[in-house]
Formats: structure tokens, sequence, C-alpha cells
């Protein structure tokens, strides 16, 4: 089936209506092989055909250039090279934008867009088959034949294409009382960048590896402070959410937050790839304190020192 390139913009604009129902529409590709790829419609700009790409020397593995794409000079990553594909030919770039970055990923062909509900969208490890496991894929979800659909982890695959930022120098704050972030993601790399701030902050954390994931923990600890009849803000200071996370996303997870009185007083930050206005206004719908895009740890931080009031 082959994909309208006209058809993206309207599809993207429908999204901005999914906010709380726990689904996200995915754009397919595959690199010629069995597999099918694919990739939040929220962070694709546009297809075209491939462009003209000038090979550049001392490139990571699977950058095979640059392109000009409308006055912007847009690094291309071969998605065959880094998904260890070989496709027979490439035909589309998908022009992606993500983490205030613009990547184009060079695939054999685009094929539609879908919308799944992200109760159906499982970690790699919790499925009995798939793909061979590798850290450019994040969630993995079926179609209704039966066919297993890869969703990339974009942020490794930036930090692969284009190398970090240094880690800058952090103020640890300074408190009376021990501070805790609870945060959620399900990226392996998002956590690592985190854990980075968080220690360099000095503050301590608990983690989860998807929005159902940290539902479940929260709701312990809740009924733990009920329990012991003390205050859960006081054991939890902020709650740092993903936007895109399996079985339940971070929409959801906030709302979730938010109806819970017990939660009263423990802002919750937003903290995705998915930094455009759209996201921003959905975040807003569903109750965020804050939203901060990643990877900007010296945002991060202090924002954070904002929501701790320190």
């Amino acid at each position: 089936m082959g994909y309208d390139d006209n058809r993206l913009i309207n599809l993207v604009d429908e999204t901005t209506k999914l906010a709380g129902s726990n689904k996200m529409e995915l754009l397919l590709f595959n690199l010629g092989g069995n597999e099918i790829y694919g990739i939040n419609v929220f962070k694709v700009r546009e297809v075209c055909e491939t462009p003209a790409i000038t090979r550049t020397p001392n490139m990571p593995r699977g950058v095979e250039g640059i392109t000009s794409l409308r006055g912007s000079v847009i690094p291309v990553i071969n998605m065959g090279k880094i998904l260890n594909e070989k496709p027979a030919s490439v035909s589309k770039l998908i022009i992606t934008e993500f983490s205030g970055h613009t990547l184009g990923f060079l695939v054999q062909d685009v094929d539609r867009i879908i919308r799944v509900s992200w109760e159906k969208v499982k970690s790699p490890q919790s499925m009995l088959a798939g793909p061979p496991s590798t850290n450019m894929i994040t969630a993995i979800t079926e179609l209704p034949d039966g066919k297993l659909i890869s969703i990339l982890d974009v942020e490794q695959i930036l930090h692969d294409a284009i190398g970090d930022d240094p880690m800058p120098a952090l103020q640890p704050i300074e408190s009376d009382e021990p501070l805790t972030v609870f945060f959620a993601d399900d990226s392996v790399f998002a956590r690592k960048k985190i854990i980075s701030v968080l220690e360099g902050l000095a503050l301590r954390y608990q983690q989860a590896v998807n929005g159902q994931d940290a539902w479940d923990k929260l709701q312990v600890l809740a009924t733990r402070a009920d329990h012991e009849r003390s205050q859960l803000n006081k054991q939890i200071n902020v709650i740092l959410v993903d936007a895109e996370m399996p079985e339940m996303d971070g929409y959801v997870l906030t709302r979730k937050i938010k109806e819970d009185r017990r939660f009263d007083g423990v802002p919750v930050v937003m903290h995705s790839s998915l930094s455009s206005v759209a996201n921003r206004n959905m975040g807003e719908q569903v109750g965020v304190d804050s939203y901060v895009a990643k990877f900007d740890a010296i945002q991060l931080a202090t924002t954070l020192r904002s929501m701790l009031k320190v």
C-alpha cells in the first residue's frame, strides 16, 4: 500500500485531539525486509523523495551525509545501517523534528499512518516473539493481521547521530529534608540522562519504565502513605513523566494523578521530545504543571528547582 505524502499535514492536525485518549498515530516505513517500523506522527514534519545527499567524512555510523531542504542543512541517517538491515534501494526521506533537532531518516518506502492504543504497545522484552533486540527499538505493537511494528527510540538515534552536549555542572540542591523525584520514561537512554541531572542536583529518585508501571508504583506509594497516615507529598516531591510511553502514555498518567486527591501538592512535569505548541497544549489539558523539552539539562534542573521551591 502506497502512502500519499499530502495526507500527512491533515493527519498530524488530527492527533492534537488525542490528549487523554491513550492513543497515538504511527507513520509506518520499511527497509525492504520483513520488518515494519513506526515513528510517532508528531515527530514527522514531512515525507519526500530522496534528495541529493552530500557525503561528509568522519560521520558516525549510519549518518549518510547532509542535505539542504528549504534553506536548512539536515543530517541524513541511513536507517538500514542504524537498524542493521540492507535495503535494496532507498526512495523516501522522512524529515523528523524532535528535541530541538531536525533529522532526515532515509528509508526504502513509507507505508501508511495507523492509530494505535498505548495499551497495546509493549516493551520489546515483554513480547514473546518479534524482531531481534536492539537499543534502537523502544516498544513493539501488533497489527490486526499479526504483523509486529517496531517503534523507534529516536532519542537513542539522535544521540548516536549527533552526540551529546557536555553535561553541565549543576549546583546540588540543599534542603533540610531529603527530596525525591519520581520519574517515568520508556527509553533506557532517556532514563540515564534524567538520572545524571537528578544526581547532579543531589536528589533522590524512584523510576518507572512506562506509564502503567508508574501508575502501579505510585498507587503502592499512595496506599502506604494512607496506612501510615502520612502526607504523600512529603515522600514524593515531584513527578516527571514522558509523553510517549507503552501501556499508558504520559497524558493519561498525568490525568490519573491529578484526579487522585492523594497526590494533591505533588507537581507533575512533562519531559518530552515532543516540544511543539500542540503538545504543550495537550499537556495543559490534562493538568501538567510544567513542560520541559528533552534533553536540556539546565532547563530540567531549573524547572525542578522551581517545582521544589528551593
